[in-house]
């Protein structure tokens, strides 16, 4: 939000926790606001999107919810833990896009939709086969849209970021252990920073509207692969 709004943007933030969107609508300004929403709900999503039409016309549709539950191997996975990681990481991007789609071809020049996916979308690693397959469907999901509205006023863009050290992400996937979750990092100079990958998504947002930037994919200098991380040793 702060990217884009600092780039001219007006911009109405969804998420399920209305302080974390009051103090981050409230950093940027006029440019700001919020409705919440839970994606994962479909009556939640219909308020959300009826608020927003409700200010006028939407150039862009900025996907970026989701989130990974667990490392269990598939032997061993918790099917509600995948459930979860397919209702917010899937169904709620395709929720919300579905409810905009229309409204977006109708902007002026056209539309956008980004979605925010992952690079184990792209290179599957062992534990994380619910998360990685949540985040290839988001990635097929940008592609086949990509497809199905060729001859439409749509871009469709999808960036897929690497290892991006967050306050919440590898917390949350652990359970709240924060001891694991620092390990992740350890020892890795310079990881992603969330703000590192709101600057791509303004970037491809601010094409001239002939230009679909249909792939990014974004990793720090010390990640070729996920299996492949350099670690500084003390």
């Amino acid at each position: 939000m702060r990217e884009l709004a600092a780039a001219g943007w007006t911009v109405v933030a969804l998420a399920r926790r209305e302080d974390r969107l009051r103090e981050l609508t409230e950093s940027v300004g006029a440019a700001g606001s919020y409705v919440v929403c839970d994606l994962t709900d479909e009556a939640s999503t219909q308020r959300a999107v009826e608020e927003i039409l409700r200010g006028g016309a939407v150039k862009a549709l900025v996907n970026c919810a989701g989130g990974a539950i667990g490392k269990d191997p598939v032997a061993e996975a918790s099917l509600d833990d995948w459930r979860a990681m397919y209702e917010l990481n899937v169904l709620g991007t395709l929720r919300i896009t579905q409810k905009l789609l229309s409204t977006l071809k109708q902007a002026p020049d056209g539309g956008t939709v980004l979605i925010v996916s992952s690079t184990a979308g792209i290179e599957p690693y062992e534990g994380g086969a619910g998360y990685c397959a949540s985040k290839s469907a988001e990635r097929i999901m940008a592609r086949v849209l990509r497809l199905e509205q060729i001859g439409e006023p749509l871009r469709v863009i999808d960036i897929a970021p690497g290892l991006v050290k967050t306050e919440e992400f590898s917390v949350k996937r652990f359970g709240g252990d924060s001891s694991r979750a620092a390990a992740v990092y350890e020892g890795v100079p310079d990881p992603l920073r969330a703000e590192d990958i709101a600057q791509a998504a303004r970037w491809a947002l601010d094409q001239p509207d002939r230009i679909d930037v249909d792939s990014i994919v974004v990793r720090p200098r010390a990640e070729g692969s996920y299996t492949k991380l350099y670690r500084e040793t003390r």
